[in-house]
């Protein structure tokens, strides 16, 4: 079974490289970055690749991953390990500047996609969600906000461990919420250092 998920999730996976379906809504030619590997543990879906990312192809290579990966603390061997780690955003493309940042990730590839890629992942244990986009497509919760999902992390586990963006930009709301480095992180911690010894 898992020798055919391989060969299945690797044939989505290069079907994947060649998507087209939203082209003409990109500044750039597509180029969809994810990660993964049916015999990974833990899950991290984010919002979408940025600039430097659209350049090197690879996923958090950039000062939000560097934080992200500090969160979670784990190399960046552990982190680019898809046999224990899989990267999989709400959207595999560069979607573009807007007046405050990125644009949101393109919607075509949750639903085109996401639901092909998470039948092939039958080991993950935990999902990282991580933002509002990635939150409010896969949680059902009366949490309107955010940081009231943050706030309520236990609520969502098991199967899922709810982050804010470890972006530079988000530098305020970490500040104006420090409980959250100091009381949810160590915990976010434990938790991945867990499921990738065991």
């Amino acid at each position: 079974m898992a020798t055919s998920n391989s060969h299945n999730l690797a044939a989505l996976l290069a079907e994947i490289a060649s998507c087209t379906l939203c082209a003409s809504q990109l500044p750039h030619e597509p180029k969809p970055v994810l990660r993964a590997d049916s015999s990974a543990k833990i899950l991290v879906i984010g919002q979408a690749p940025g600039t430097k990312v659209h350049a090197t192809g690879i996923p958090w290579n950039d000062p939000s991953g560097i934080r992200l990966r500090q969160w979670m603390n784990i190399s960046d061997e552990q982190f680019y390990n898809s046999s224990q780690v899989a990267i999989v955003p709400m959207g595999f493309c560069y979607p573009g500047k807007g007046k405050s940042g990125d644009l949101p990730p393109r919607p075509e590839c949750a639903i085109q996609w996401h639901g092909k890629v998470m039948k092939l992942l039958p080991d993950i244990q935990c999902t990282l969600l991580i933002g509002h986009y990635a939150q409010n497509y896969y949680l059902k919760s009366n949490f309107q906000t955010l940081t009231e999902r943050v706030a309520h992390w236990r609520d969502f586990l098991p199967a899922y461990f709810v982050l804010p963006h470890p972006s530079p930009r988000n530098q305020i709301w970490l500040k104006r919420n420090s409980w959250f480095e100091k009381k949810v992180v160590p915990k976010l911690q434990q938790r991945v250092s867990k499921l990738l010894s065991n």
